[in-house]
């Protein structure tokens, strides 16, 4: 019914092309960028990006959150900067990435991984904070190493709150994927969208946006599915 409405006000010409198109000619301009155009080229790009920042975001953001939620000391000493950082808009870091890292793929996959490694570690630490003390308690008095005890009750505990973290962690991804492209690269879905909004090509815009959403949307599914999983690791209050 949406997608009836929304052709119609288009074919109607209600509003103006310039500022906005209907899902026929969104498709029809799919198409032709997918056999003519740069977007195979474009997706491959931007989900190269993506799984490799989140990928590096998951493995250190796991990590580090275990180590910071088991050590008292070292949560201490970090929780100060990991505040200050986490409170900073991964958006006005973007112009110092790009100066870092220039304007290749390296500095969008490190957007990627700012964007998604602190979710990441937060949960991972409220994890590892709320494990319940009378089950650690228990492991120690029958003489459990660490590893044991990380093993058995660790990391079955916090898996519920890695997976919160990872589905956060898509999300912000996608749109630091975006963000970065948009602005500096040369090729990538962001900068299919920039590109499209720089010459007026609102169909191009669309397309750029409705292929974020469609990604969004099937990957937070799948996190989604994970986490309920998983729930019933979950400690409960």
């Amino acid at each position: 019914v949406v997608l009836a409405l929304w052709e119609f006000v288009w074919y109607k010409q209600w509003v103006s092309p310039l500022f906005f198109s209907g899902p026929s000619a969104i498709a029809k301009q799919f198409w032709f960028l997918l056999t003519n155009g740069t977007l195979r080229a474009d997706i491959l790009f931007s989900g190269k990006n993506f799984v490799l920042g989140l990928s590096a975001a998951t493995v250190t953001g796991v990590v580090l959150g275990v180590l910071i939620g088991w050590y008292r000391r070292l949560r201490m000493i970090f929780d100060p900067f990991l505040n200050a950082l986490y409170a900073t808009p991964r958006i006005a870091m973007v112009p110092l990435i790009i100066i870092w890292f220039g304007i290749d793929w390296k500095s969008k996959v490190f957007i990627v991984f700012m964007s998604s490694f602190f979710p990441i570690l937060v949960n991972t630490v409220a994890g590892v904070r709320s494990l319940d003390r009378d089950l650690l308690r228990a492991a120690q008095a029958f003489c459990a190493s660490d590893w044991q005890i990380f093993k058995t009750i660790a990391l079955p505990g916090s898996v519920p709150f890695i997976l919160t973290g990872i589905r956060q962690g898509v999300a912000l991804g996608l749109i630091g994927v975006v963000v970065g492209e948009m602005f500096g690269g040369s090729e990538g879905v962001g900068f299919l969208v920039a590109y499209g909004g720089q010459t007026f090509q609102t169909d191009t815009v669309f397309v750029g946006v409705i292929i974020v959403a469609l990604s969004g949307m099937v990957l937070t599914f799948l996190t989604e599915r994970l986490e309920r999983r998983f729930s019933r690791w979950r400690p409960e209050r």
